[in-house]
């Protein structure tokens, strides 16, 4: 066989999923989120502490978390309890809940002097940029997690997402409330989302005894 009757040997690339986990990504536990928030503080990071505990009370989208305004929480002197936001992805009002942990964190941090004079509630650190981007917030997740010893690639921003609404459904079973929470305008939706059927399957198969 001559040289140019030999079959071509290409390089074989190693698959864009290699050494990650795909799929849904897990939400946090409530002690996952516990000790992020002491290493936050301990850290004095003061505008990621308010970030995480926002995206936490929120339940808000990456796109959507990013994009919050200081008049979305702060108006006439104080921080609101309750508010509301137009998603970007369905258009649509969604509203949640500010604790009082979240707003004690937001005070701090709109009161910090970088905040002077800011529309958005997280801005960006370049002129070209009033806020920070999803790909930044998901940095920050990452370094968050894995802080605490939890594998990075484990979590993603819809960790953030789905971790306060996890315990909601499995404290309450209540799906019509966890849906409105969301925004998910069809209810199938909000069962992908949180993998409820085989939760379920699985919680029921553990009672069974043969």
């Amino acid at each position: 066989m001559t040289i140019s009757n030999l079959p071509m040997i290409r390089p074989v690339k190693p698959a864009w999923n290699r050494g990650r986990i795909i799929g849904q990504k897990r939400p946090l536990l409530p002690k996952h989120v516990w000790a992020i928030r002491v290493r936050l503080e301990l850290a004095g990071k003061i505008r990621e502490l308010a970030l995480f505990n926002t995206a936490i009370d929120s339940k808000l989208r990456g796109c959507d978390l990013v994009q919050l305004k200081v008049v979305d929480v702060y108006a006439a002197g104080r921080l609101k309890e309750r508010t509301s936001v137009i998603q970007c992805k369905t258009g649509k009002p969604v509203q949640f809940e500010i604790t009082e942990g979240t707003r004690a964190s937001l005070s701090k941090w709109i009161d910090c002097p970088e905040m002077r004079g800011s529309e958005y509630l997280w801005p960006g650190r370049f002129h070209d940029r009033p806020h920070i981007s999803t790909r930044q917030y998901g940095r920050m997740l990452k370094e968050w997690v894995a802080s605490i010893g939890l594998e990075p690639s484990a979590y993603g921003t819809h960790s953030m997402r789905r971790t306060k609404v996890a315990q909601i459904y499995k404290k309450t079973g209540n799906l019509r409330a966890v849906q409105l929470l969301l925004g998910h305008t069809k209810m199938d939706s909000t069962v992908r989302y949180l993998g409820i059927e085989l939760e379920d399957a699985l919680a029921i198969s553990e009672k069974i005894e043969i």
